[in-house]
């Protein structure tokens, strides 16, 4: 029968066993340290960082862009071009800087961006001016707020026994837009010794036949803008002077259209007039002597910033309500331009 070798020396034989195991250790320790973690099958890279968002080695890394600074008055002041002319550039920012002062000077800064209006600027310059100046005039015109060094509205204490129409003529703008701003829901609820916000007028406006817009003026200091509608081919809006016709103000008039003779009245489904009628009669230009055209609403908004109408200038029914407010007979001027 076989026998295994007896094999002596135990103790010895088992402690060369730890010495080899040992020795084996050290050699993977050192490979490991040589080709680092991927040795243990990892694919971490920069594995002692927290973040999570690290990008890989061969990948750029991008900084972040600043924070954009906010632009004053929540619009970016464009920038000026060969044509403008530096005084323009001067009174934007003057302007701009005045807004952003505390308090801001809206008074100030309104004058300075009205100052620049006429002046030769870019299409962006010019909207950016307008568009600055009809917000200021939520603050300055149509509120109840009235600023010490504004020489366009004023504070007037009632007295007795003035009525606010006559309060209006007085001051040249009618007595609707006095309520509106005032927050009068009748006229005969004005007070004796009441102090109310009073506007000096007149009201002017400006059409552009080239883009269909007409601008409103308090006096020579632009308020806003608004779309409009003119006359189609062979029956064009005339360019020229008008005035608002004294007793040409009306409230959805009896209307005979002047080409097919038909009659319409306010009550009628196809009523074509809109909210308000403001005749005007022509003074100079192709609208010397003129008669029958007007400033009205429509009952096709569609056709606002086209030619569509029979002459006439045509708004939408809520800004031929506020232009029906401001315009006053006799005195405020609609000029008609190219």
């Amino acid at each position: 029968m076989a026998r295994y070798p007896r094999i002596s020396g135990g103790i010895s034989w088992s402690k060369n066993w730890i010495y080899i195991i040992l020795a084996l250790l050290i050699v993977v320790v050192v490979i490991a340290l040589i080709y680092g973690p991927n040795f243990f099958g990892k694919n971490e890279t920069l594995a002692t960082t927290n973040d999570t968002n690290v990008p890989e080695m061969n990948e750029a890394i991008v900084p972040e862009p600043p924070e954009p600074m906010p632009a004053p008055n929540l619009m970016e002041i464009p920038e000026p071009t060969v044509e403008d002319d530096s005084k323009v550039n001067e009174l934007i920012a003057e302007a701009i800087a005045l807004i952003g002062e505390t308090p801001s000077k809206i008074i100030d800064a309104r004058d300075r961006l009205n100052e620049a209006l006429p002046m030769p600027m870019s299409t962006q310059q010019r909207a950016f001016v307008k568009d600055h100046l009809s917000k200021l005039a939520d603050k300055w015109l149509f509120s109840r707020t009235v600023f010490p060094e504004d020489k366009l509205c004023s504070n007037y204490k009632v007295k007795q026994g003035e009525l606010l129409r006559n309060i209006g003529r007085q001051f040249k703008v009618p007595y609707e837009i006095l309520m509106q701003i005032n927050n009068i829901s009748r006229p005969e609820a004005l007070q004796a010794g009441e102090t109310i916000k009073v506007i000096n007028g007149p009201f002017h406006a400006r059409v552009y036949h080239s883009n269909f817009t007409m601008d409103l003026f308090l006096q020579n200091t632009y308020v806003r803008s608004f779309p409009v509608g003119l006359g189609k081919p062979g029956m064009e809006t005339p360019t020229g002077l008008w005035v608002v016709k004294p007793g040409g103000k009306l409230i959805k008039p009896v209307w005979t259209d002047p080409i097919t003779g038909k009659t319409y009245h306010p009550e009628s489904p196809d009523y074509p007039l809109g909210s308000r009628w403001i005749g005007l009669k022509g003074i100079e230009g192709q609208a010397k002597d003129r008669t029958g055209f007007a400033i009205h609403g429509t009952k096709k908004p569609e056709e606002i910033g086209t030619e569509g109408s029979q002459g006439c200038i045509r708004l939408h029914n809520g800004d031929a309500i506020l232009v029906y407010n401001l315009l006053v007979p006799g005195l405020s001027k609609v000029e008609v331009v190219e």
